[in-house]
Formats: C-alpha cells, structure tokens, sequence
C-alpha cells in the first residue's frame, strides 16, 4: 500500500504512515469530553491517538498539524493551524499542513459565517497545550525530573538549569504511552506570550497557488473518469419536454447522453440533461449542439420590471408588521421635520472564479466517493444520501481548495448533481460548470426595496422611524426567501423609542441564498444611506450624528438569548478611530468628499471612511477607504489585511458594477462581459487598522463588507449633493455639482 496514493483514506493514510515510523499523534474533537481520554485510546500498535488527530509528531522530528475546516481564501487553512503551533510551541515554518478529510471526529467542518475562529480557536489551543503538556512530562520521565522544572520551546523540552533538550521527535514514542492529563492541568499561554498568533504568516498553499499545484476541484482527476456537463431549465421550475439525446451521442468524444427528472429541490438536483464525453472541451463543444424543448411552468411570465411594479404595488399597502415600538405615526405627526426615501438594492450573483464543479465515482460496495469544492461537506453529504437513497457510512467526501465561495458554496446543487450524473453512468465523473450556466443558475443575494419615513425633533435627533421593506420570497407571497429576511433587532430598531418595520414579499420563482455577509451586505448600504441623510437633514456632522445616535456605553442585549450583544463603545472607538485615520474634516479639492458607516455583523465591529471624487463629467473614483475593526485578537495579521481588503474590492465591485435582472423568467446576465468584475485600475488605497482587545475572537471574512457600499455613496454625496438610493452606481448619472 503506498501512503501517497491520492485514493488512499485519510484513515489508511494515518494507520500506514504510523506503520511505517511510529510516533505520537493527539486528536481532540470539538467536544469538551475529548479531553477526557483514557490512555487506551491510545492505538497500541500504531503509537498513536486515534482516529482523527490534530497534531502528529514522528520520531523524526516532523510535526503535523491538521487543517479542519474547507480553504476558500479566507485563510483558514494557515490560522487554525497556527492556533495549534502556538500553543504546541513549534516553529510554523517547520510544520506541516495537512488539509483534513470529512470527519466527525473533528468536529464541524464548513466554511461560512466567519465562524472558523470562534467556533475553534478554544478547542485548538486546548489541543496544542495538551500535546505541549505530555511532550514536557515524556521529558520529565525520561530525566526524572518534576515537569515544573521543564519548558517547551521552539519544538523541543528544555531544562534551563542543566542546559538539557530534547526534540519534539525524540520525545514522541515516549509520549505516546501517556495518558491524556486532565483538563485542569492543562495550561494556556497568556496572549503576552504568543510568538505566532498575531505576527504576519504567508498562506501555506500560496508556493502551490503560484507554481500552479492542482489545488482546486477544477484541477481534479481520477483514473478512468468521464467529463460531465449539465444543462439545467433556463426558467427555474421547468422541466425537459424532450432532447435530442440520439444527435448528441454521435458527436465526436461524447460517450453518453440522458435526461435526470431531479426532486425539484431549489437547493439540490433539480431536471436537466447530462452530456459525458472523453475531455471538458468535447462536453462544453457538445452542449453547443443540444436541443431541448422546455416546459418552462409559469415562472417565464416573471420579470425584473414585473418585480418592480409588485414592489410599487405592495408599498402603498401596509405590509406585515415585524416590529413596533411606541407611536410612530404620532412622532411623525408632531416632528419638526419628516424625511422620506426610497432605497432599492438588486439581485447578485457570487462570481467566483471558479465555476462550480464536482467529482463523483460510485464504489464497490454501492456507494459513492466524492471530491469538491465545498464550503459545507457534511451537507453535501446528506444531500447526496437523500438524493440517491444512500446510506450516509456508504458515502465518502473529501473536499478541495475552493477558487471563491462567499455562500454559493454552502448550496450543493453541484455535488449532486455530479454524484447522480455518476450514479447512472456507473462511472467515475468529473462535472464542470460552464460559465453561462454558473451565473445563470445562481442562489442570488436577494433583491429588495426600502420605503424610509423619519421624524426629526427640533434638536436634530431622530424621534419616529418607519420601514416598509418589501423583499422576495421563493415560491412564497408571506415567506421571505433564503438570506432575504429582516430581522426586528436590526440597527437601529432597539435604539429608538417610536420605531416601525412592516414587510411585504414577492411571489417569485428565483432561489436566493447566502452571499458574503448574507442580509448585512444589503440592509447596510439603506439603513447607513438613509442615517445619512437624516444627519444631513438636521444640519448635523455625519460621524457625531452617529455617535449620538449610539448613545451611551452599554451592550444592548441580542434578538434572543443566544444572539450577541451589541458593544456601543468598541462601535463608537471604531468610529472614532476611522474619522481620525481618515483626516474626517479636512478640507477636500472641490468635487470630492468623505462619507462614512458602520455596521456589527458576525460578531464584528467595523467603521469605515470612504474618500471619493466626481469629475465634471460624472467619472467617478474611489481613492481611499479606511477602515478600523474590533474582531478581539487577530490571529494572522497578513491574512486579516487580506480579508479586508478583499471585502473593500468584493464590496465595492457590487456597489459599482453588479446586478442581476431576469425577463421571461430567464437570468439576463451570462459572463463577466455583462457581470463585470472590479478592474483593477479602480481598486482604491484601502488602510487597515484593528483595535486589538481579548475580547472572544470573531470571523473577518465578513463584517467589512458591508459598511463599504454606504461609505461610497455617502461620500458621494459629500463630493456632489446627488443621494445614491439605487444599485448600482453604473446605472446613476454621476455629475459633478
């Protein structure tokens, strides 16, 4: 059996290696009673923990640290690992990172909701400090000495008083034999000691990424395996009618071509036709020629135009109340001055640079083996299981480096389909998305529009708020549909006394889901715009309108008892901390200005200050963007400048650029010819700044993003006097006033 088979389980993988040089591994899942193992744990022919170990150390001094969670490029499978380094106390350029296979033993595995960190950042430090406790007792045993008079240092247990060390790998064999010491026992390094978390470390994979390693889904191959594309209804709820299968089969390279019925789940295998063929290419060209007769279902009458006019047409009714507090329409009645707006955001696509894809090979046994790029391995398997009538233990997944997720992949859709494409072919598949397909088949960050009605006092200081949000819903006139919600707790309901949302829904046919910073990325760019606009209406400084707006230190309780509390003061220092940064108030060449927002999100606190200009005729350029963030203690600093910045260009690119429309049912949108991406001659200046607290630590691929579109177009305002309410910016007419 050779270790670096590519088809060899992770489990066979650990118990060969182990075979092969002994050694000392420690696996602590996700759950507090992990760490309560018994010495019989212990694999007594392998010297090592079983069966699914964070950390392997060899007797030849190699130390292994797993990477749990799927890598989309938010870093998680260089900071994790260095939470356990920093606590197992070895140098991170000497380890070796190994991306884990789905178990549960490890605990969660998913990608999404800047969860990675707080949702492990204890657990992985309690399993490096562990592993460093029966490294320091083997040393203690073998020199007889009390393991008080011992430290860890640098992958080696040295005796300060003798000069005495010991490496990591010469300790291993020995403390492999120990049993687990209680938790009590177990020592956690004080922040003031770290040497790793919070210095600046370059991704892992970044040798490979740049020399061009098959990383990715997409660089994926398995002997023997077909290339599959699969083209689904262009309305979504249709069917196929019938196909030119015959036609199709006779083309050069095409092996086989069939019709899947699918469950008419949105989210999973919905009906459409597989073409296989000998290479991608031969597929792709094959699809060119395919001839399907759709029954398209009544989802061909909708339109974007049609979702407008239903919009209009529920506005003017009152809406389903979600929250009320005290009297709002007497607040207005008594205001010394009422302000009214109209806000509108449209559907968008994830854009992710790699098109969806997915390997699938069914086994001896019945079941089915699966490789992809997914944000939500778990999920994928029991989609899979539900889909084909699977046993979940006769299905494997193992999960690649992901070219760009942000939510899209926390849907299966392609997984399944590549697994029953597989299924019926009986034989290894390799499914590609073509690009058209991957926009035009989308689970779109939802549309939505925005009826504002203010009241201010003669003080400038809001006295009533109303909300009409009219949203979409998927098959649904009263359920909004996936991510398209707005909850009652949002900013600044709980900090108003007279305060009203009242929503309506859409009836429509198209699937909407997560996008980064899913609700955030949206409500921000009205809720922050409209602030604005009161600030500025009451003749009030934009930065201490929203200070005052705060109000008082003090943590406002969540939506319910498990929601996070949200922190005033770490808000108002990021605030604070942004104007400063930013220069807010200096004075600005004519036709430019600053504008800035905030928002919590993800546990996270963020302010930005957004520096802009307009030229005469109405060019518009973003110069800079500074941004301060609370997250508690940063892990990675290069990787949380990076998860910054690419929030800014990913916020922007949507602000700016970025919409999808649908007539006759259809996603009118199919390539970044008509979905551009941000250029990068238009990337801004983006300065990056952290208030670093021990605080819990929180996610960051997130909670940047959405303070970003307000930011602009406040600016934008400052520079022009026009009032953005409408995405995007390229469908305004940008002048200079």
């Amino acid at each position: 059996m050779n270790p670096t088979d590519p088809g060899l389980s992770r489990r066979e993988f650990l118990r060969v290696t182990a075979l092969a040089g002994g050694g000392f591994a420690l696996g602590l899942a996700a759950a507090p009673a992990a760490f309560a193992q018994p010495a019989g744990a212990l694999d007594d022919t392998a010297r090592q923990f079983t069966p699914s170990p964070f950390i392997r150390i060899s007797p030849d001094g190699t130390v292994t640290l797993v990477a749990k969670n799927p890598e989309v490029g938010q870093g998680v499978k260089t900071s994790l690992p260095m939470i356990l380094a920093e606590e197992l106390e070895v140098d991170f350029d000497r380890v070796v990172i190994e991306q884990a296979a789905l178990d549960p033993q490890l605990g969660a595995q998913f990608a999404g909701g800047s969860l990675s960190t707080p949702m492990n950042y204890d657990t992985l430090r309690k399993a490096g400090a562990t592993a460093r406790t029966m490294l320091i007792e083997a040393a203690a045993q073998t020199w007889g000495l009390s393991p008080d008079e011992l430290e860890a240092e640098r992958g080696t247990v040295v005796h300060r008083a003798s000069g005495r060390r010991l490496t990591y790998g010469e300790l291993a064999a020995k403390a492999a034999t120990l049993p687990i010491p209680d938790e009590s026992k177990i020592r956690l390094k004080e922040v003031e000691e770290f040497r790793l978390l919070g210095s600046r470390v370059g991704g892992v994979d970044n040798p490979a990424i740049v020399t061009g390693q098959p990383l990715f889904g997409i660089d994926q191959q398995v002997p023997g395996m077909l290339h599959a594309v699969y083209q689904k209804f262009p309305v979504y709820g249709g069917r196929v009618k019938s196909a030119n299968l015959d036609q199709l089969k006779a083309l050069p390279g095409v092996r086989d071509a069939f019709v899947l019925d699918g469950t008419r789940n949105y989210h999973g295998l919905m009906p459409g036709v597989a073409i296989l063929a000998d290479s991608t290419w031969a597929s792709f060209k094959a699809l060119r020629e395919l001839r399907v007769v759709w029954d398209e279902g009544p989802g061909a009458e909708q339109s974007s135009v049609g979702f407008e006019a239903r919009a209009a047409e529920l506005a003017a009714g009152p809406g389903k109340v979600v929250r009320h507090d005290g009297n709002v329409d007497a607040a207005l009645a008594t205001a010394a001055k009422v302000v009214e707006a109209r806000y509108f955001y449209p559907y968008l696509h994830h854009a992710t640079l790699e098109p969806m894809n997915a390997m699938a090979w069914p086994t001896a046994d019945g079941g089915m083996e699966i490789l992809a790029p997914t944000q939500t391995p778990q999920s994928a398997l029991d989609l899979v299981a539900q889909t084909l009538g699977l046993a979940k233990d006769k299905i494997k997944v193992r999960f690649t480096r992901i070219g760009g997720g942000f939510g899209r992949r926390l849907a299966n859709d392609y997984v399944v389909e590549a697994a029953a494409i597989a299924q019926k072919a009986g034989v290894p598949v390799k499914l590609t998305w073509t690009r058209e397909q991957d926009t035009q088949h989308g689970h779109y960050r939802p549309a939505g529009w925005h009826h504002f009605k203010a009241g201010l006092d003669a003080r400038g200081d809001i006295v009533a708020w109303h909300n009409h949000f009219v949203t979409v819903g998927l098959n649904s006139d009263s359920e909004p549909g996936r991510s398209a919600g707005l909850s009652p707790a949002e900013f600044p309901g709980r900090w108003l006394a007279n305060y009203r949302v009242a929503q309506s829904v859409i009836n429509t046919n198209v699937p909407t889901g997560p996008l980064r910073a899913p609700g955030s990325n949206a409500l921000s760019f009205v809720m922050q715009s409209f602030i604005d606009e009161l600030a500025h209406a009451a003749g009030r400084d934009p930065v201490e309108f929203r200070l005052a707006l705060l109000g008082e230190d003090r943590v406002v309780p969540g939506a319910n008892p498990q929601a996070p509390g949200y922190d005033t003061k770490r808000m108002k220092d990021c605030v604070r901390l942004a104007a400063e940064k930013s220069g807010w108030g200096r004075p600005l060449p004519r036709g430019s200005g600053r504008g800035v927002a905030f928002h919590f999100s993800h546990r996270g606190y963020v302010a930005e200050v957004a520096e802009v200009s307009v030229a005469p005729d109405g060019t518009l350029k973003v110069h800079r963007v500074t941004v301060v963030s609370d997250v508690g203690p940063i892990m990675n600093l290069s990787g949380a400048e990076n998860q910054i910045q690419g929030s800014i260009v990913d916020g922007l690119g949507g602000a700016w650029l970025q919409e999808v429309t649908f007539e006759r049912g259809r996603a009118q949108q199919a390539n970044f010819d008509t979905y551009p991406l941000l250029r990068i001659t238009e990337t801004p200046q983006v300065d990056v700044h952290f208030i670093q607290s021990k605080n819990p630590p929180t996610g960051l691929g997130e909670p940047a993003l959405p303070p970003l579109p307000p930011a602009v177009c406040n600016a934008i305002f400052a520079a022009t006097g026009k009032r953005v309410r409408a995405l995007p910016l390229s469908r305004q007419d940008l002048r200079w006033s």
